[in-house]
């Protein structure tokens, strides 16, 4: 055997060796290792990935790769990419929001009665094309505050949203609000804290309405993430990761500790998804990724 070979072979051991030894560790399990180890999930999280971290691959290429991850699905993608993940044995895991005249995202939404008109008839049309797909979850957003009470924006989410949870509610499509920072990415952002959003999901009283709990900005805004998880998991249908500060890997060069994350959503008793939502700044956007679902494979 040449020389070349053996160095290959040794390689290779010792690859998977500090893979074992990461993952008994709770470890991030280095991207060399993972390159040359094929790890089978354990299966307590069901493993997604967020479409637009990844507008550099093409949605082929990112479902191909995915599958042979251990990712189920595919988050935020609209009506015309969903024969897409389907080819690939995957789902859509949360269907994206519809837009009607600037309405309908992050800034401008349910928290202003005078946009409810063309957000019921977007959202009608957009549940009906999640529940044609065979898919289950939907995002919206309260919109901006805007110079708007934190409560009357509250009571205006329940009255907009209300006429449309029927309709949710029959085509059994559950509608996630997410939950985002707006100290850092979002400014003035309405639904910033869990307690909010928790309040807004209580009011409405439906089986079809619940929270997006991204970790990534609750950590930005009020940390604790494993007690709040633990606390206020009944509200909660779908996380979203990314690491602290930047977005990033959610490896060590970030401040929260994902193993011990999961381990607290595994603990509730969670049946739902886990999508990875953060920016790899690695060359090599898909080994980022491959990284982030074994480190959360607890």
């Amino acid at each position: 055997m040449s020389a070349r070979m053996n160095r290959r072979s040794a390689l290779k051991t010792m690859a998977g060796t500090a893979a074992a030894v990461a993952a008994a560790s709770s470890l991030p399990v280095s991207l060399a290792a993972q390159e040359t180890s094929a790890v089978k999930l354990k299966g307590r999280i069901r493993h997604s990935a967020c479409r637009w971290c990844y507008s550099g691959i093409s949605l082929d290429d990112l479902c191909r790769a995915g599958k042979e991850m251990g990712l189920e699905g595919i988050d935020l993608l609209n009506p015309n990419e969903f024969d897409t993940v389907k080819k690939y044995g995957l789902v859509c895991t949360m269907v994206s929001n519809p837009t009607i005249d600037g309405l309908g995202g992050i800034t401008r939404a349910w928290n202003r009665v005078e946009h409810h008109d063309k957000l019921v008839q977007a959202y009608e049309q957009r549940i009906k094309e999640t529940a044609a797909a065979g898919f289950e979850r939907l995002i919206c957003f309260s919109g901006n505050r805007d110079g708007l009470d934190d409560e009357q924006g509250l009571e205006n989410c329940v009255i907009g949203l209300k006429r449309i949870l029927p309709v949710a509610e029959k085509y059994k499509v559950t509608l996630c609000m997410e939950l985002l920072n707006s100290k850092r990415n979002h400014r003035d952002y309405m639904c910033d804290h869990t307690a909010w959003g928790v309040e807004l999901v209580k009011r409405l009283s439906s089986e079809r309405f619940k929270l997006l709990y991204d970790i990534y900005h609750m950590q930005i805004m009020e940390g604790d993430i494993c007690d709040t998880i633990r606390e206020n998991h009944q509200y909660i249908d779908h996380y979203h990761t990314g690491g602290v500060p930047g977005r990033n890997e959610i490896d060590e060069t970030q401040e929260l500790n994902y193993p011990r994350i999961m381990q607290a959503i595994v603990a509730t008793g969670f049946k739902g998804y886990v999508a990875q939502e953060f920016v790899p700044r690695r060359p090599d956007k898909l080994a980022s990724l491959r990284q982030a679902i074994q480190i959360c494979d607890v």
